[in-house]
């Protein structure tokens, strides 16, 4: 209340300090600050000590430039994009359905169930049929949790379908979800397809592929599968043959299980007998201190009789109801009004009023009807931040009482943060209740939710809420030219196909009536109009990531000529604004030849994974998943090219990285607090000088460098310097990379004197003690030769980008690429000393290995035209310039005709097929082209 401090405020630091897992952030200044500290602070405990992310993927390495920071996450499967959001809202399905107050008698259906897995193949799926609510989902979490107890060999992979027309109820969703569990068990990084149809044939293919090779049974249980948008067309995977050791379960409800499902074994739910009636009501008004009198309880029994009134979901209802007024009420009068609900909708709908006489105001009662209405209308839910900015009258107490009641009530429910309804039934009765209108109302109230998502998109706030609701949402309401606009927003696009909607994002686009191509195009014009509006690093950083997003999307939609343009210009911007040796080229590299592989131009895919490799060795070490990715990828390209012996010999490699890689996830979760903490004992016990402890020491620089704690990190590799020249000597490889990562450090607190120095000192001895082609020199090299030319010293820059080419020469050979973009760095810095003859031979090198390795069509020998043009103008050479100039204008014309859709492809003299780049921002060129 505007007070720095009060006694409330102590007396609750107080009881905090008492607190064994309580962490307590003392803060001055704005509330949104204080928010996003305690949000910082989250993330990282997330990271280090549940994930164990950074450490895992720090041992043994150099600080070099905070690559580890800025490379994309997204590649956990290779190629395939895996949506966190989707699964954690899987394992909350899960956690909700199994819980219950008390057993349901479930143990007969249990048997049946062990029967089906235990019994000979081939065998169908087992239907469990049961009317809505009586208890599928239940049953069937429970069985699992039994099952992983008793069966740890047993592979159970399941699916709860949440309310038709949800993201958890798209088909393709599902079998890509279900895909990718099969490739993460069978230690596979294979590329997979998005599209819906081929995703339909691959499933049984990867079932079988994993079956053949795991020990133990495999389960698949589908729950609500009826609920699935199309479910027999989608699912029709189910009435194939299995693999011998593959079982599946699904759920429907009776009324809506498809007709041709019926004959398949059943296990029929049946309505609970008195008994377990009587003790579901009990357990619910134990839990409230509720005692219910013998006649109240014979009065349920003989209410609980019928089919409807004696379902696993309307007994836990009442017994809810009855608990809630039973301290408060009168027990008979709510039992009486009990007893004339015949099914859970008429139930519902009297714990809804119950719920309404509770409050306070005409207002409160208002403000509950509108939330229940816009979670109903909604896609996937809404969080409770948004219920408030929605209806800014609002308060939060008045928000946490209502939700407080409507989830105990099992009216709603909350998943990965969305509140949303806890079952069917409630919902149904909502819309009787508060929708009179029909449509109409519902119309209605999405319109309010299309204007929130796209005030929010005016405020270029594009989060996964804004692209999981807003195109649904138009879609719902039949509004086509708001739909086609909204998927024009590139953001929103890229957000949906990042998380593998890609099934989704299709039918968007079929919905407007655009076929493949016009949809390319599209997207296209959208990018170069937001590219004219791109200024700075980080702008172009972005520009770059779009471009690969509609790259990769392009290939997934089989349009390989087009998607060529749009993932070589991400290449090119990504070497301009990073660095050519950052991961995320790498990343670019990886892309592009996904392309040629399935264009079956293997010599240009062989030609970037290699170089994709080389820099994920450089930038992680040889021992990293990403390393793994690249072998994988190579290993297939060989597979495709009968190259059987180096394609397993990579296998190998890969399967190695990725067990030692799963292996060190496990052991090393949390690790690098207990492991400080230790060193700290064993320094202040022993006080032993070990070269471990050295490189322990080193790790936790490199860690709190990564986390900006400039001052902790500087700390720590003084004293693992300090350690490896006392314990090895100060002429031995891992003090150079101690002194490697002290520069990088001062370079950041821009301390260049200090940077120069440690840096010629790491390469002094990198020089005398590895190989001239190792990486670690060649970092080395790079980033001094970057730091004199940043601090001016020209001269002192010059041999270090010579060596730069001779390492790169020894490591690829003269003809390579890599040896052109160090040649075009060498002349560019020649240009910048005002030594244009130097530097004319460093371009034509570079445009000739250019030209041979890509064709003359392709943008680098473009950039390294223009280059030369200015040269030969400078010299006067008016003649000559204007011819270069002329060459260097017809390769960007003809890209601007592939770019804006108007040919499919290009190609160069060597026969080889490349798209080009669309046009530079006037201030914007490669790197190694600068002028």
């Amino acid at each position: 209340e505007g007070r720095v401090s009060s006694v409330s405020v102590q007396q609750f630091i107080e009881q905090i300090s008492h607190v064994n897992k309580a962490k307590m952030i003392d803060h001055v200044g704005g509330v949104e600050e204080g928010a996003c500290e305690i949000y910082n602070c989250v993330e990282k405990i997330i990271k280090q000590d549940i994930l164990g992310c950074e450490v895992t993927e720090l041992e043994g390495k150099d600080l070099g430039n905070k690559e580890d920071s800025t490379a994309p996450e997204e590649e956990v499967f290779g190629d395939v994009l895996w949506d966190a959001h989707d699964e954690q809202e899987q394992m909350e399905a899960f956690q909700q359905a199994s819980n219950s107050t008390c057993e349901l008698g479930f143990e007969k259906y249990f048997e049946r169930l062990n029967d089906l897995v235990a019994a000979p193949a081939p065998i169908p799926p087992l239907l469990v049929s049961g009317g809505p609510g009586s208890g599928k989902s239940l049953l069937l979490s429970k069985w699992i949790q039994l099952q992983q107890k008793h069966s740890p060999n047993t592979l159970i992979l399941y699916h709860f379908v949440g309310r038709p027309m949800s993201t958890s109820s798209e088909s393709a969703l599902i079998i890509k979800r279900l895909t990718l569990k099969l490739m993460q068990h069978s230690w596979s990084v294979s590329p997979l397809t998005f599209d819906p149809a081929k995703l339909l044939e691959e499933f049984p293919r990867w079932l079988e592929k994993l079956s053949a090779r795991h020990q133990g049974s495999i389960i698949i249980i589908i729950d609500s599968i009826d609920q699935i948008q199309q479910a027999e067309k989608h699912m029709k995977w189910l009435i194939d043959p299995l693999p011998v050791n593959v079982r599946v379960i699904v759920s429907v409800n009776v009324e809506t299980c498809p007709q041709a499902w019926r004959l398949w074994p059943t296990l029929h739910l049946d309505p609970l007998n008195s008994k377990d009636v009587k003790s579901l009501i009990s357990a619910e008004c134990n839990s409230a201190n509720v005692k219910l009198t013998k006649e109240q309880e014979k009065k349920l029994e003989r209410h609980c009789r019928s089919a409807t009134t004696c379902n696993a979901l309307y007994v836990t209802l009442l017994g809810k109801t009855i608990a809630c007024v039973g301290n408060t009420g009168n027990v008979d009068e709510i039992l009486q009004q009990c007893c004339q609900c015949q099914d859970t909708v008429s139930l519902y709908r009297l714990v809804l009023r119950s719920i309404q006489e509770s409050l306070q105001s005409d207002r409160e009662k208002g403000l509950l009807r509108e939330i229940l209405c816009v979670i109903g209308v909604s896609h996937n839910g809404v969080s409770e931040s948004e219920l408030l900015e929605l209806y800014p009258e609002l308060t939060p107490s008045v928000l946490a009482s209502l939700l407080h009641s409507l989830h105990r009530m099992c009216l709603l429910t909350y998943g990965c943060g969305l509140l949303k309804f806890q079952h069917l039934q409630a919902w149904e009765m909502v819309k009787l209740e508060y929708m009179e209108e029909g449509e109409n109302a519902i119309s209605a109230y999405r319109q309010k939710l299309v204007d929130y998502f796209t005030m929010q998109l005016s405020r270029d706030r594009v989060t996964w809420r804004s692209a999981d609701e807003l195109p649904w949402l138009f879609q719902q309401q039949g509004d086509k030219q708001k739909l086609h606009k909204c998927l024009l927003n590139l953001f929103v696009s890229q957000n949906l196909y990042k998380r593998g909607h890609f099934a989704e994002l299709l039918s968007y686009w079929q919905l407007v009536g655009k076929d493949k191509s016009s949809m390319a195009a599209e997207y296209f014009d959208s990018l170069k109009e937001y590219e004219k509006s791109c200024e700075g690093e980080e702008s172009m950083i972005c520009l770059a990531d779009l471009y690969e997003t509609l790259g990769r999307f392009l290939k997934d939609l089989g349009l390989l000529s087009q998607a060529v343009a749009p993932l070589q210009r991400s290449l090119e911007i990504r070497e301009t604004a990073l660095d050519p040796d950052h991961p995320r080229v790498a990343q670019s590299l990886h892309q592009l030849a996904g392309v040629y592989v399935q264009w079956k131009k293997f010599g240009n895919a062989e030609q970037l994974y290699k170089q994709a490799l080389e820099i994920s060795e450089n930038a992680y070490g040889a021992e990293h998943p990403r390393v793994a990715r690249e072998l994988d990828a190579l290993a297939t390209l060989y597979q495709k090219q009968n190259k059987y012996e180096q394609a397993e010999q990579l296998r190998k490699k890969s399967f190695k990285i990725r067990q030692k890689a799963a292996r060190q996830k496990g052991s090393l979760c949390g690790s690098h607090i207990l492991r400080q903490r230790a060193l700290q004992l064993e320094e202040l016990t022993l006080g032993k000088d070990t070269p471990d402890n050295a490189r322990t020491l080193n790790e936790l620089g490199v860690l709190y460098y990564l986390q900006n704690n400039l001052e902790t990190a500087e700390l720590f590799l003084k004293r693992s310097l300090e350690m490896r020249e006392r314990v090895l000597g100060c002429d031995h490889p891992d003090c150079a990379q101690s002194l490697n990562n002290l520069a990088a450090l001062y370079n950041e607190q821009q301390h260049h004197d200090r940077a120069e120095e440690l840096y010629e000192k790491a390469l002094d001895i990198r020089r005398r003690a590895l190989a001239p082609d190792h990486p670690s020199l060649a970092y080395t090299v790079k980033h001094l030769a970057v730091l004199y030319k940043k601090m001016g010293k020209l001269d002192k820059a010059v041999p270090l980008y010579e060596l730069a080419v001779e390492i790169r020469q020894k490591s690829f050979g003269p003809k390579h690429p890599s040896v052109a973009t160090a040649l075009v760095n060498l002349a560019v810095l020649y240009c910048q000393m005002k030594k244009q003859m130097e530097a004319l031979p460093l371009y034509e090198r570079a445009l000739k290995i250019y030209e041979d390795s890509f064709g003359q069509m392709h943008p680098r020998v473009g950039e390294t035209l223009k280059n030369l043009a200015v040269l030969s103008y400078e010299r006067g050479d008016f003649e000559k310039a204007a011819e270069l100039y002329k060459r260097a204008m017809e390769i960007k014309e003809a890209e601007t005709l592939l770019v804006g859709g108007k040919a499919t492809s290009r190609h160069s003299s060597s026969g080889d097929t490349f798209s080009l780049k669309s046009t530079l921002s006037p201030n914007i060129f490669l790197e190694h082209g600068q002028r």
